[in-house]
């Protein structure tokens, strides 16, 4: 008997058809009949009975990760009604649309209730004969009235799936950090549980947004490669541990999984590459107190490539031929030649022509000559009439004290020739 594995529903339910009359391919859509009714559902492909008898021992316990609370199981048998037919897929349209306003609706009167759930999504069966609310919630929720005022509004029999945080996701279909979209929305059928070691043995930095995926926890993928780590890390200390010697003391940075080598760092020596292999026989002699040597192969780093487009393989030396005819001259000579040569600087390379700041004026900071002619004009005008009307009875400003201190020729001094003493 041929056997199918078809994934239905919001929360990627998986079922199992056994029928040897339908010939089902991979990707097809049909309508299947679950337990929950008649739906819209995706061939996965054929499926054995060992691997039918694995997911039924994984999921079928209710309550587990990957199945909501107080629905069905995850893993069940459906029965095959029919392919796809286009009216059915243009009701599957429809519905998607009412769904949305259904949603906003059904949040709208939970605010009425003061119930501490959130609404996470809504799901129409294909003959609307029931719709499913989603919900997330930390405690047990008594929404019995507010199960009712449903009824009332949609006209249909309401039930509510209360579901974690991790299957928030997988139903709503978000787009993870490495920017494809979340492995349990569209392949990953089984939470599986991570932990922060698992973080610890792959070098990973303990950054709550580096390492945490939309959901709010620590993301799925930290145990694909797991279990490659933790067969490395299986005859090796723990990360962060310290070897105690006479000296100093080494800690185990990490480990490099494709090279398989130890990162062991030093306050003297810096960071070095152990392999592991060899991580027994370096832990001892480090105990003893004996020096380590690195391997020539770990010890050197790769080397990156410094050629740099436009630059000669090889630079010709002071005492060259330039000239070609097989004659070298002197240094000295060539730096003689050299001297009077002045070398071209491209007009990138030249300094910028800067601009001499002027010294503030006296009066204000203008500065300008505009200014300066004024003030020289009124200068003159004020000294013309000063000459004519002798010395004023004003007190002169500290402008005028400066210009005057300026003017006054200097007295003689008391040595001087034509003193007369």
């Amino acid at each position: 008997m041929k056997s199918c594995l078809v994934i239905f529903g919001k929360p990627r339910y998986l079922g199992l058809i056994r029928d040897d009359g339908a010939d089902l391919a991979k990707g097809m859509e049909i309508i299947v009949s679950s337990a929950r009714g008649d739906e819209i559902g995706a061939v996965a492909g054929p499926i054995t009975d060992e691997q039918a008898e694995s997911y039924r021992t994984d999921l079928s316990m209710n309550g587990a990760d990957g199945a909501p609370r107080g629905g069905e199981p995850a893993f069940q048998d459906v029965k095959f009604v029919r392919v796809l037919t286009p009216e059915d897929r243009q009701e599957r349209i429809l519905q998607e649309e009412e769904e949305i306003r259904v949603l906003v609706k059904g949040r709208e009167l939970l605010k009425a209730h003061d119930l501490e759930m959130k609404l996470v999504d809504v799901e129409y069966l294909l003959d609307r004969k029931k719709l499913f609310f989603y919900f997330t919630a930390e405690q047990r929720v008594d929404f019995r009235a507010y199960v009712r005022d449903l009824a009332k509004e949609f006209k249909t029999r309401i039930e509510l799936r209360q579901i974690g945080v991790r299957d928030e996701s997988k139903v709503v279909k978000g787009m993870s950090p490495c920017g494809m979209p979340c492995c349990c929305s569209y392949w990953l059928n089984r939470f599986a549980p991570i932990c922060i070691r698992m973080v610890k043995e792959q070098n990973l930095a303990l950054n709550p947004t580096k390492i945490s995926g939309i959901c709010g926890r620590l993301m799925c993928c930290m145990g694909y490669e797991h279990d490659t780590y933790r067969e490395i890390w299986k005859n090796l200390p723990s990360p962060g541990s310290k070897i105690k010697s006479p000296s100093v003391n080494y800690v185990v940075s990490g480990i490099d999984v494709v090279a398989r080598r130890v990162r062991v760092t030093s306050p003297g020596s810096g960071e070095m590459l152990i392999d592991v292999d060899d991580f027994q026989e370096f832990r001892e002699k480090v105990t003893r107190g004996e020096i380590w040597e690195e391997k020539a192969d770990l010890a050197s780093p790769l080397t990156e490539n410094l050629f740099e487009a436009g630059i000669p393989d090889s630079v010709p030396e002071e005492c060259d031929d330039k000239a070609g005819d097989g004659t070298v001259q002197p240094v000295d000579v060539q730096r003689e030649g050299r001297q009077g040569e002045r070398p071209s600087v491209p007009e990138a390379v030249k300094a910028p022509h800067r601009r001499r700041r002027k010294k503030k004026s006296p009066d204000g900071g203008n500065g300008g000559k505009k200014n300066d002619q004024e003030v020289q004009s009124k200068d003159a005008g004020k000294q013309g009439a000063e000459d004519k009307k002798g010395p004023s009875s004003q007190p002169a400003t500290s402008n005028d004290r400066r210009r005057s201190r300026r003017r006054r020729p200097r007295p003689p001094k008391a040595g001087d020739s034509g003193s007369g003493k």
